[in-house]
C-alpha cells in the first residue's frame, strides 16, 4: 500500500465501507430532513396571533411598542395561556395594571380560535382557547415553512482526537451535537455538521512517538496492526497512549521526541508523518462505526492538515500579524512565542496571561490553528479545501473529507463553509480556548462572526461508583463513597465508549430474552441495540448542558423514571393498540370525516381529555424553546410528559373495548396523535422505537 504524505485517506475508503456495512443504520427520524411534510402548530400560531392582537391594540391605544410575552398559568383551570402585558406597561403608564388589562381586553375585542379572556389577580390576563377550533386545527395539521431560507447554520461536534478509541465523554459531545443538528433541521434550518480530525496535533504525535521512539515499530509494523482483525487498533494505541505519556516523566529523551515528532508532522514529510497519517486515519474509520452505532452521521470532516498543507494557518497568521492582534514576545517564558495579548479577552477569561499562538520552536498551537477554521467556516479567509468523497452511508448520505489535492471531476460538489452562525460543540473546560478564538475574530475586524460563533459547552462525564464496580474498575475506599469518579484518557482510566455501548445491550438483551424468549436471537439483539441505544443517549440528553453527569447503568436502562426505555415504551403501547385493530381486521377510521365539530365539543369539554389533548400538541413548542434556549434537555422532558400523559390515558380509558363508535374514534384518534407526536419526538432526539419492549 503506497504512503501518501497528504493523507488523502484513499486506503481507508474500502476498509470503513466494509466497517460500517457491519452495522447497518435504522431510521433515526430521517436525520438529514427531520422535519416531517406537516407539523402541529396549532399552539404557535394560536399564540402569535394573541400576541399580535395585544401587541397592536397597545400600540394603538398607548403608542408603545411593546414586545408581547406570553407564559403558563400556574394552574391548568386558569387558562391555556397568561399575557402580563399590564405589568409591563403599569411603571410607563403610570397606571394600575389591573386598570390597564381590564381596558386592553375590552379593546381588542374577539380574537379568532380564542373562547374568552379574564381579568385575574392583580392584572394578569389568562386566555381561554376555543377548544373545539383547536381540536379541528389539530385534525388537519397545516405545513411548517422553514424557518431559515438564507441562513447556513454550521455544527462542529464531535471532534476526538484520532489517537485512541472513543470514551465516554466524547459520546456526550457527539450527542449533544447530533441532536442539536435534529433539532435545527426538524424546525425547518439548513444545517451543515463537521467533524473536524485533529491529524497533527500533539496526542497523535505521542502515538507515534510510542509506535517510533518507544517500540522501534515501522509503518510497515503499524499496517499490519491496522489489518489484523484480531487487533482493535483504537484500543491499542488507548493503551500505548497512556504508557508513552507515562514514559514521558521517566525518559530524559523523551522531551525532544514530541518535538521533533509535531515538527514532522505538520510538515508532512518522513517516516514519523507517515505513522500519524496511518494512526490517525485508521482510527478515524473506528471512530466513525462507532458514531454510526447511536446513528451519529456528518457531511464533512475537515482536517488539521490541510489547515497547515494548504497554508489557511499561514494565511491566518499573516492577518493576525497585520492587524496586531498578536506578537514576537521577546522575554519571559514565553520568550519567541507569538502570543495574543491577555486584554484582547481577558474580560471574558479572568487571565492575565498572554495566550500563545505560535510556540518559539516555530509549531503552531491549537487554538492559532482554530482561529484559521474558525474564518474559513464564515468564508472569510479568502481559501478553500478540495474535497473528495469518502464514503456513503447505509441510508444513502454522502460523506466528504477536505484533501490538499484537486480532485477529478466525478460530479457535483456541495458547498462547505460560509455559514452565517457556527455552533462549536466542545467542553466547558475548553472555554479559555474559545474565548481566545472570538477574540481573534474580534482582532481581525469580524465582530458580527464573532457575535454569531457560539460555544455550545457542556459538563464532563464521570462515572457512579456502582457502574465503575460493574466495569471491573478498582476504587479505592474513599472513591466509593463519592457521588461520582472522574475519568482520564491519559492516565487510561475511563470506559471506551464501544465497551459502553455493548454492556448496555447485553443488559438490554438479558430482560429482552425473557420477555420475548419465541423470538430469533439476531432479532432480540437488535430490539436490545434500540432499547440500548435509546437508554443511552435520553441519559446523556435529560440533564442540562451545565450538570456534571455520573452514568450508571441501572439508572439508565430502567423502565421507570424519566429514561429513554420509559418513553420508549410508552410509543410502543401506542403503536400496539393501532396494531391490535389492524389484527382484528379494521382499519383506523378517517379522523378528519368522521370527528364532527359536535363529536369534538363533547370529548374537549371533558378536562382529562383537554389537557392530554393540549399536552401532546406542544411537541413544537418545546423544539422551538428547546432550540432558543440551546438545551436538548427541555425537549428530553418533554417527551418523558408526554409518555405520563399518555401512560395515564392508556390505564384510564378502554380504546378498542369502548362500544360507542363516536368516542371510540375519538380515542383512536387520541392514541395515534399521541403515537404521532411520541415517535416524532423520540426522532428528534435521535431514539429508534422498537417494534416491542
Amino acid at each position: 500500500m503506497a504512503y501518501n504524505p497528504h493523507g488523502t485517506l484513499t486506503q481507508e475508503t474500502d476498509r470503513l465501507a466494509s466497517l460500517l456495512s457491519e452495522h447497518p443504520r435504522q431510521d433515526q427520524g430521517q436525520i438529514h430532513n427531520p422535519r416531517p411534510l406537516y407539523s402541529y402548530i396549532v399552539f404557535h400560531l394560536l399564540e402569535k396571533t394573541i400576541q399580535e392582537a395585544f401587541h397592536a391594540q397597545i400600540l394603538a391605544q398607548f403608542g408603545i411598542d411593546l414586545d408581547v410575552a406570553t407564559e403558563q398559568p400556574r394552574q391548568s383551570s386558569l387558562g391555556e395561556l397568561a399575557v402580563p402585558a399590564a405589568f409591563q406597561l403599569a411603571r410607563q403608564l403610570k397606571q394600575a395594571p389591573k386598570k390597564i388589562a381590564a381596558e386592553l381586553v375590552d379593546g381588542i375585542g374577539p380574537i379568532d380560535g380564542v373562547a374568552a379572556m379574564e381579568v385575574a389577580g392583580n392584572g394578569y390576563i389568562n386566555v381561554r382557547f376555543d377548544r373545539e377550533a383547536y381540536a379541528e386545527g389539530l385534525l388537519r395539521p397545516v405545513p411548517r415553512s422553514d424557518s431559515s431560507v438564507n441562513e447556513r447554520i454550521i455544527i462542529e461536534h464531535t471532534n476526538i482526537n484520532p489517537n485512541k478509541a472513543a470514551h465516554i465523554g466524547h459520546l456526550r459531545n457527539a450527542v449533544l451535537g447530533d441532536t442539536f443538528v435534529r433539532m435545527l433541521r426538524a424546525a425547518g434550518n439548513r444545517v451543515e455538521v463537521q467533524n473536524y480530525i485533529d491529524n497533527t496535533g500533539v496526542q497523535v504525535a505521542d502515538v507515534v512517538v510510542g509506535f517510533h521512539f518507544i517500540e522501534r515499530k515501522t509503518p510497515d509494523d503499524v499496517r499490519r496492526l491496522i489489518d489484523d482483525p484480531a487487533v482493535r487498533f483504537d484500543y491499542l494505541c488507548w493503551d500505548l497512549y497512556a504508557r508513552t505519556s507515562a514514559d514521558y516523566s521517566a525518559s530524559p529523551d523523551a522531551s525532544g521526541w514530541r518535538a521533533e515528532t509535531l515538527h514532522a508532522v505538520e510538515s508532512g514529510s518522513g517516516t514519523l508523518a507517515e505513522l500519524a497519517h496511518l494512526v490517525a486515519d485508521a482510527i478515524v474509520t473506528l471512530h466513525l462505526k462507532t458514531m454510526l452505532r447511536l446513528g451519529v452521521e456528518y457531511d464533512l470532516l475537515p482536517r488539521e492538515s490541510e489547515i497547515l498543507h494548504l497554508k489557511f494557518w499561514a494565511a491566518a497568521f499573516e492577518l493576525l500579524k497585520e492587524r496586531r492582534a498578536i506578537f514576537l514576545e521577546t522575554e519571559g517564558k514565553n520568550k519567541g512565542c507569538w502570543v495574543m495579548p491577555p486584554e484582547a479577552f481577558a474580560g471574558d477569561s479572568g487571565t492575565e496571561d498572554s495566550k500563545v499562538i505560535v510556540r518559539s520552536n516555530g509549531t503552531v498551537t491549537y487554538v492559532g490553528k482554530d482561529i484559521a477554521y474558525q474564518l474559513w467556516k464564515f468564508g472569510l479567509l479568502g481559501k478553500d479545501f478540495y474535497y473528495r468523497p469518502m464514503m456513503r452511508y447505509p441510508d444513502g448520505h454522502e460523506l466528504w473529507v477536505t484533501t490538499d489535492e484537486p480532485q477529478p471531476a466525478n460530479g457535483p460538489v456541495p458547498t462547505f463553509g460560509r455559514g452565517t452562525r457556527v455552533f462549536n460543540v466542545i467542553d466547558v473546560r475548553q472555554s479559555y480556548l474559545q474565548d481566545v478564538v472570538v477574540a481573534g475574530l474580534k482582532a481581525l475586524g469580524a465582530v458580527e462572526q464573532a457575535a454569531r460563533s457560539i460555544h455550545f459547552s457542556y459538563e464532563m462525564v464521570a462515572l457512579s461508583p456502582r457502574c465503575c464496580i460493574e466495569l471491573g474498575i478498582e476504587l479505592s475506599a474513599e472513591d466509593r463513597q463519592r457521588p461520582y469518579v472522574e475519568v482520564s484518557g491519559r492516565k487510561g482510566l475511563g470506559v471506551k465508549a464501544d465497551d459502553l455501548i455493548d454492556r448496555l445491550v447485553d443488559k438490554a438483551l438479558e430482560e429482552v430474552a425473557v420477555r420475548h424468549e419465541d423470538q430469533p436471537a439476531a432479532e432480540q439483539r437488535r430490539i436490545a441495540s434500540e432499547i440500548a441505544i435509546g437508554a443511552l443517549r435520553y441519559f446523556l440528553l435529560k440533564f442540562t448542558r451545565n450538570s456534571v453527569i455520573a452514568f450508571d447503568f441501572q439508572e439508565a436502562l430502567s423502565f421507570e423514571g424519566e429514561t429513554g426505555p420509559y418513553v420508549q415504551y410508552a410509543a410502543v403501547r401506542a403503536r400496539n393498540i393501532l396494531r391490535k385493530l389492524e389484527e382484528r381486521g379494521e382499519t383506523l377510521p378517517s379522523f378528519a370525516t368522521e370527528l364532527s365539530g359536535e363529536a369534538l365539543r363533547g370529548a374537549v369539554e371533558s378536562e382529562d381529555f383537554w389537557q392530554m389533548l393540549l399536552a401532546a400538541s406542544k411537541a413544537d413548542v418545546a423544539l422551538d424553546r428547546a432550540i432558543v434556549s440551546g438545551e436538548p434537555a427541555h425537549l428530553a422532558r418533554f417527551a418523558f410528559q408526554l409518555a405520563q400523559s399518555f401512560n395515564n390515558f392508556y390505564h384510564q380509558y378502554h380504546i378498542l373495548t369502548e362500544e360507542n363508535r363516536e368516542r371510540r374514534t375519538f380515542l383512536l384518534w387520541m392514541t395515534e396523535f399521541f403515537r404521532t407526536q411520541l415517535m416524532r419526538t423520540l426522532g428528534i432526539l435521535g431514539i429508534q422505537t422498537p417494534e416491542y419492549m
